[in-house]
């Protein structure tokens, strides 16, 4: 997937520019190198040893930071980790410059094998969403519960308000999107991120604004930031068109973990109306629905989502739920708002 109109890949080996990669209280990074990559991780002190490990798996243009604000509040249940995928947060691109799907999904269980931390539960927003349907139909022994947040998953009719974010997978569409926000600053880039991710952008507290603007000050600055944006967003859109046993519904159908599905209401990325599809597409799942909830639900509304996993933990493990296909009635956890808002009322179906 190379473009002659694209930056070239600088090597794995060459660390990303700026070191000044925010890391929350309770966190630390670290680097793992892989055969091809080498990967940033975030991890956090969990409460008591001997927890069952965590995985989670961010989004297009995200990073590992997009799950430090659910990842503390599960911190007594998991032992939580988040991955910067080749080409995103802190981890250099990949030797070979393959942002597919698959080829993010090979890198997160090239890490699991490696760190002998599967079977994970395993967290996934967006593209990363796509990623963790991928790992779990491909390799079912790394994963306990699968966790999708507006999972990537492929639509026949998108959104209009999806399509500028599709466009980057076309060869020169990133090179003239740079020349053309050459003057942008980083509070617009920020701004118009915030309008595109969330339901309510004003949920978004100062000093959250003031960290992402400084996220993203440091990303542009990176050589290869809009390269793997564009080949991350062309292999998106080739997973998209794959049909047969490597289509991402039939791996949905393959899954057999126990699955959460989580949607929002207000998401311009992930059509709502897909909820519904992916709740009958993966065999053993529970489906929440947040109405004022954007693309990236784990960090609007932390609370709502860590709840929702709790119980998925409780239904997966109590042996009197084998079987149960009931509907539970609606489920919520207001919460106080944080740097990334607080929580909702959900709509908790089983599927």
């Amino acid at each position: 997937m190379s473009s002659p109109e694209l930056p070239s890949v600088p090597p794995a080996n060459v660390p990303p520019e700026g070191a000044d990669v925010r890391v929350a209280e309770g966190e630390r990074l670290r680097s793992v190198e892989l055969p091809g990559v080498t990967l940033s991780v975030r991890s956090r002190q969990p409460a008591r040893e001997g927890l069952p490990p965590a995985l989670h798996v961010h989004g297009l243009g995200g990073s590992s930071l997009n799950w430090s604000a659910l990842m503390p509040l599960l911190d007594d249940v998991v032992d939580s980790e988040a991955v910067d995928l080749p080409g995103f947060g802190n981890s250099p691109p990949p030797d070979d410059g393959d942002y597919s799907v698959t080829a993010h999904a090979r890198a997160v269980i090239r890490y699991l094998e490696s760190s002998g931390r599967g079977p994970v539960h395993l967290f996934g927003n967006s593209l990363g969403g796509a990623v963790a349907t991928r790992v779990a139909a491909a390799r079912p022994d790394l994963v306990r519960t699968l966790t999708l947040v507006s999972p990537a998953l492929p639509e026949l009719r998108v959104q209009r308000t999806a399509v500028p974010t599709g466009l980057l997978a076309l060869p020169g569409i990133a090179l003239l999107f740079t020349r053309i926000t050459r003057e942008w600053t980083a509070e617009q880039r920020v701004r118009g991120v915030l309008k595109l991710c969330y339901g309510d952008p004003a949920r978004v507290s100062p000093e959250g604004f003031r960290n992402a603007v400084q996220e993203m000050e440091r990303r542009l600055r990176l050589p290869y930031f809009w390269d793997a944006m564009a080949r991350s967003a062309r292999g998106l859109v080739s997973a998209y068109t794959l049909g047969g046993q490597q289509g991402l519904w039939r791996q949905a159908e393959r899954v057999l973990a126990p699955t959460l599905l989580v949607y929002g209401g207000r998401d311009q990325l992930v059509g709502f109306r897909m909820a519904q599809r992916s709740a009958r597409a993966f065999r053993d799942s529970r489906l929440v629905t947040l109405p004022d909830a954007g693309h990236v639900a784990m960090m609007e509304y932390p609370e709502t989502v860590a709840l929702a996993f709790r119980e998925l933990l409780t239904q997966a493990t109590d042996p009197a739920d084998e079987g149960d296909t009931g509907q539970p009635g609606a489920q919520g956890a207001p919460g106080p708002p944080a740097d990334t808002g607080g929580g909702t009322t959900a709509d908790d179906k089983r599927g």
